[in-house]
């Protein structure tokens, strides 16, 4: 099969669908792999490693979606990039489809079948090719918004550790998952005040085995929520409803109630952020402020890390990479894995979260 890897267009977006490891993988399997000159420059990989691993290059990503039956990339089509999808290509990236109608009639229009990476689920529930991400951004979330804190940036002055006989500062984050885990290791490690707050008492006793006491464990009630928001200085949302809009747990009125110089890390931001405050930033203008509250709502925060979180990435997505390429739609219908994130196909949404988000029909793929 003909794999393509074009260079990432969104604003900031330094990862590469596939690292030369991963090319010489496939190349020995016998498929050719199309990769777009500078594709990997933003995690140093060069050209020439990808020419020597076997991959192809070529001048432009309008030739990547010509010849390739796989598109493998990091984050969804941007605009520019719509015009170059093609009838029955497979498409492999993150796509977040929840929080954007408009790339969604444009994959139905397309007629492509779009696999999100964000979607995928394994056998046991977990969601393999979101972990790596979320690990990074649960982690990155606290050293963002400890820089935010600083009073150089605009923040309350605030360090998490304790110094001297200071209070720590606190850090409440909402949503126990990956996310909210990595969070609450970074955040402890500082020497901060945690608490997490999350609805499924399962999760709850897991995190209370894992920090062992260290992090203050309650049960996610909106008038807990709101108490607590009101006396934090970092808040981070970590929420997660997979392929479906994120809720919105604070109104603007409970932002305006919290500390003035605090600040709010959004990281469901690709699902449409779970504070009414929210709207997507960019690394290049990471923050705005609204109510005297500095909000942090990066919509790629591990580009940051963008060699780190590639090649996290690929080695959890290279395995159905293999699967698509060795075997394309009877592999795409062999593995349940794969074929729970199929998000579109046919010009119809087929992932039922994804279209009771958009208010679009649902049709199984089956």
């Amino acid at each position: 099969m003909q794999l393509g890897v074009p260079r990432e267009v969104k604003q900031d977006e330094h990862r590469v669908g596939l690292t030369p490891a991963a090319v010489a993988q496939l190349s020995a399997a016998g498929h050719q792999i199309l990769v777009e000159r500078g594709a990997g420059e933003g995690s140093a990989f060069d050209d020439g490693q990808y020419q020597q691993a076997g991959g192809k290059l070529v001048d432009t990503a309008a030739e990547v979606y010509a010849k390739a039956e796989l598109i493998v990339k990091v984050k969804e089509p941007q605009q520019q990039e719509y015009p170059l999808l093609r009838p029955s290509q497979l498409l492999f990236t993150y796509l977040h489809l929840a929080a954007a109608p408009e790339l969604a009639r444009e994959l139905m229009a397309s007629q492509v079948t779009a696999i999100g990476y964000e979607t995928v689920c394994a056998p046991d529930g977990s969601l393999p090719l979101l972990t790596p991400m979320s690990e990074i951004a649960g982690r990155m979330s606290v050293q963002a918004g400890a820089h935010h804190l600083e009073r150089t940036r605009g923040g309350r002055g605030v360090l998490l550790g304790q110094v001297g006989g200071v209070p720590a500062g606190q850090v409440l984050i909402v949503g126990g998952g990956v996310v909210g885990a990595q969070a609450a290791s970074v955040a402890l490690g500082m020497g901060a005040r945690v608490t997490i707050l999350d609805k499924s008492l399962a999760r709850l006793r897991e995190l209370e085995d894992k920090f062992a006491g260290r992090a203050a464990l309650e049960f996610a009630s909106q008038d807990r929520l709101r108490e607590l928001a009101a006396c934090t200085d970092l808040l981070i949302g970590a929420v997660l409803v997979p392929g479906a809009a994120a809720p919105r747990l604070l109104t603007r009125d409970d932002i305006a109630a919290m500390r003035p110089g605090s600040v709010l890390v959004d990281v469901a931001i690709d699902q449409g952020g779970c504070f009414a405050t929210s709207r997507p930033t960019t690394h290049a203008e990471p923050t705005y402020t609204v109510n005297e509250v500095i909000h942090y709502c990066v919509a790629n925060i591990p580009s940051a890390v963008a060699r780190t979180s590639t090649m996290a990435l690929c080695h959890a997505t290279l395995p159905y990479v293999k699967t698509l390429a060795d075997r394309g739609w009877a592999g795409l219908c062999s593995d349940p894995a794969l074929r729970s994130g199929v998000n579109v196909h046919g010009g119809r949404v087929t992932h039922r979260e994804v279209a009771e988000s958009l208010g679009e029909s649902y049709q199984p793929i089956e």
